[in-house]
């Protein structure tokens, strides 16, 4: 009995002794806005005070144009994810991107709202900010099925969708990227507290790429310092809870805009039998997949997903 003692006291004491020095090595507290905002909101960043909110936001391309397009970004990400599509699609149209509650530079909702009505009504409120009756709404993952729920919610505001790869239906997922699975256990999120490796973010991204080998030291530096931004984390914890696929999933057969659906046949997280469903059950609807890419393939080729939005975009 003395002997098990012995060995259950000293495996105690490599885990609290690992425990800690994960703490100390890893542990990077919430970083303030202004700390980011050099490197992150160079122009044409600009700031929208919203619903309590100081709105990330950019405006971009011909500012006549009477339709804009409206990308929204999905979880964990930023209006930067749309780099690519805002340089191809801006030369043409009016392009606007922001980042949502939770997320990116606009930090946590003042009240916590994070369901996907709260989601949608933050894009109208922007909408109506900016003096604009309607626009072409194109999002990837939650961004997708903010676009999308929307255009149900609010039919009049939205002209045509763009899907990416976007949330919205339940689904089994083939891999969950890590630093999802942990904002989702209250148990991990517990224990590791504001651990936050840059080892966990740049895996997360190969897992949503369908060639890891595209992803670069910036592009894990912004997810990793946007991620970090002061009160992102608690409101990513808060997101999974009240914001779930399968919420007004029941209503997208009421979606009467043309839509196309992309979607990248790599994806490990939406399975593509998701596009499928919402070819089948969108009326209006198109689909274009892409063999060699994965869940952000807007991010991952720019220039050859833009093209598809482009040409369904000139359809009419």
């Amino acid at each position: 009995m003395k002997i098990l003692f012995r060995l259950c006291m000293l495996l105690l004491v490599v885990i609290l002794g690992a425990y800690g020095y994960l703490h100390f090595a890893f542990s990077e507290p919430d970083r303030p806005v202004a700390e980011l905002t050099e490197r992150w909101a160079k122009p044409p960043s600009e700031f929208l005070n919203l619903s309590g909110m100081q709105v990330h936001f950019r405006d971009e391309g011909p500012k006549d144009d009477p339709v804009p397009i409206i990308l929204v970004h999905g979880t964990s990400a930023s209006l930067h994810t749309w780099d690519g599509w805002t340089e191809v699609l801006s030369k043409h149209h009016r392009v606007i991107r922001f980042d949502m509650q939770g997320f990116g530079l606009t930090g946590p909702h003042p009240q916590g709202k994070y369901r996907i009505e709260d989601y949608a009504e933050t894009l109208v409120n922007l909408m109506d900010a900016m003096n604009i009756d309607t626009a072409i709404v194109a999002g990837n993952s939650l961004g997708g099925y903010v676009a999308w729920s929307t255009a149900v919610l609010y039919p009049e505001r939205v002209s045509k969708l763009v899907l990416v790869d976007s949330s919205g239906y339940p689904f089994q997922s083939e891999s969950i990227p890590l630093g999802f699975r942990i904002s989702q256990s209250p148990v991990l999120k517990y224990l590791l507290g504001n651990i936050m490796p840059r080892s966990v973010v740049k895996s997360s991204l190969e897992n949503v790429y369908g060639n890891p080998e595209k992803i670069t030291e910036e592009l894990v530096d912004r997810y990793f310092d946007l991620n970090i931004r002061e009160g992102n984390r608690a409101a990513l914890a808060k997101r999974f809870v009240e914001t779930k696929a399968g919420q007004l999933a029941n209503r997208v057969g009421e979606l009467t805009q043309p839509t196309l659906i992309m979607w990248g046949e790599q994806d490990r997280l939406i399975p593509i039998s998701v596009a499928q469903r919402f070819h089948r059950e969108i009326a209006n609807s198109e689909f274009v997949s892409f063999s060699d890419l994965g869940h952000v393939p807007h991010e991952e080729d720019p220039l050859v997903t833009a093209e598809a939005v482009e040409q369904f975009l000139h359809k009419d």
